[in-house]
């Protein structure tokens, strides 16, 4: 007896995972299995939902590091070949996501953010904005909450503009006020400011039809969906979500400030440091300079400057822009390739979002979310539901069911068709325009929800300081209130301009 409670004892202490929360997700995934296979699903399609939900739940409980459950999703996919009828095809499709360019452009961002510490331009950028409006931890949020309305109009690709450009700002800021994960000390300001860089993101993304990859997309389903009776152009998108986009930007940092606070609240002397600070730290250095140019380049191959002068010859995918960034600062001796090796965070974000990436594609490929779309859509046509509770339905789940998506271009290219369809269907076509307008901002308002819902979250959830479970609570709060702004002021704001 006592060498089995010995046994039990060292099994205890020495495996690397929580054991009652692994307990807990070996009985939602046993329990999710002995469910009977609903209709219209394949034995191996709702086996792989039990994967997900099981993988979902294990990260929120915190089993294990998340990397380490991404791997364990790799690992159950694989052995169970739910997706291929042989352990070849099992494995490559556990793996595929990891040629997803989205997914590299994720990683090579957080390297190249290692140039700005290095060189510590960055550190210069995050004692401007102090020195400029660092007076209190807020004005310094709506800083950022403006440089990313600057960018939005320019900058094709959210993971780019939030994760790869404002995200290295807001961490040079925070380290300037010594808020930093690794020292525990990330509520200071870090937590606030990096919660304030992610959800501007979502929220510039619906203000232009040029500031996430799949919004143009968007355009085509809506125009499809109205038989061509709204086509948004460029300048009508941007007219359309302009009141309702800026009055969201401008409350988002104080619902922030509300749900998250930083513990530096007031920092009267903040500005007189950073002036300071500015001041000892001299003229730009060499490497400096490199960095900046290297950026500005970035910055203008990412808004397709080339394209606009050159044609459409001249447009590079904004992965290959990071990779050429990258490789512009290692051969110019700005970050060597030790910065590349040693940058943990990218490595793990790799693994990571590419198994959750991977799951929700082999979901769509196995059928469940068109499967779980035309259900919806059966169920409410059944419901016999009034036209304004099916419109606020459809955008609810529509926006909702994020929760089963790690990238927006594969829920909108999955279920926003359909869901437009069934609204046109059934909604008057007096009102069909503001259901189609809410729909629009929705499919970018729904970036908010999880730490991996698009390619932003996983860059600033990486940098460790925000929980998952404060990332999930801002995040649900934020896309209700996003929500409730659109409906409210949306509408009246499309009924002036005489859309409806």
């Amino acid at each position: 007896m006592s060498r089995v409670t010995a046994m039990v004892r060292y099994f205890a202490q020495a495996v690397p995972f929580r054991l009652m929360p692994a307990f807990i997700t070996t009985l939602v995934l046993l329990g999710l299995l002995a469910v009977p296979v609903p209709e219209g699903l394949t034995p191996q399609a709702w086996r792989l939902v039990a994967i997900f939900l099981t993988t979902i739940v294990a990260i929120i409980l915190k089993v294990m590091p998340i990397g380490v459950m991404a791997m364990m999703a790799i690992v159950i996919l694989s052995l169970s070949q739910v997706t291929s009828p042989t352990s070849k095809g099992a494995i490559t499709d556990a793996l595929s996501s990891f040629s997803n360019p989205l997914i590299w452009l994720i990683v090579v961002a957080v390297l190249i953010s290692r140039g700005l510490k290095k060189t510590g331009l960055g550190n210069r950028i995050g004692l401007m904005f102090i020195a400029l409006m660092g007076k209190r931890t807020v004005g310094i949020g709506y800083g950022l909450a403006i440089c990313e309305l600057v960018l939005a109009p320019f900058t094709p690709s959210n993971t780019a503009r939030g994760g790869g450009i404002v995200h290295p700002i807001m961490k040079s800021i925070a380290a300037a006020f010594d808020s930093d994960p690794e020292k525990g000390t990330q509520g200071k300001v870090g937590t606030y400011l990096a919660l304030v860089n992610y959800h501007a993101n979502p929220i510039t993304s619906a203000m232009f039809l040029t500031a996430t990859a799949p919004n143009p997309l968007v355009v085509d389903y809506v125009a499809k969906a109205s038989g061509q009776q709204l086509h948004l152009s460029w300048t009508t998108w941007a007219l359309c979500m302009l009141l309702p986009g800026l009055v969201a930007l401008l409350a988002m940092p104080l619902v922030v400030f509300l749900m998250a606070p930083p513990e530096l609240k007031a920092t009267p002397d903040a500005v007189r440091f950073a002036r300071g600070e500015l001041e000892r730290m001299g003229p730009l250095s060499g490497k400096e300079r490199v960095m900046l140019g290297v950026f500005g380049g970035m910055l203008l191959l990412w808004a397709n400057v080339p394209a606009m002068i050159g044609g459409p010859a001249w447009t590079l995918d904004p992965t290959v822009v990071a990779f050429l960034g990258l490789f512009a600062l290692i051969i110019t001796g700005t970050i060597d390739w030790d910065d590349v090796l040693s940058e943990k965070s990218a490595w793990d974000t790799l693994i990571w979002f590419g198994a959750l990436v991977m799951l929700a594609e082999q979901l769509n490929k196995l059928g469940v979310i068109g499967w779980f779309s035309t259900g919806m859509r059966d169920a409410i046509v059944a419901s016999g539901l009034g036209w304004a509770a099916v419109a606020a339905v459809l955008v609810a789940v529509f926006v909702f069911s994020h929760y089963l998506f790690a990238s927006t271009t594969a829920h909108i290219s999955a279920m926003m068709l359909a869901f437009l369809t069934v609204g046109a269907q059934l909604i008057p076509h007096e009102f069909l325009v503001p259901f189609l307008l809410m729909m629009t901002a929705g499919s970018a308002i729904m970036m908010t929800l999880t730490h991996y819902a698009t390619g932003t979250s996983p860059i600033i959830f990486g940098s460790g300081y925000v929980t998952m479970g404060q990332w999930w609570r801002v995040g649900a709060v934020m896309c209700v209130f996003e929500l409730l702004v659109f409906a409210v002021v949306g509408i009246a704001w499309w009924r002036v301009l005489g859309l409806w």
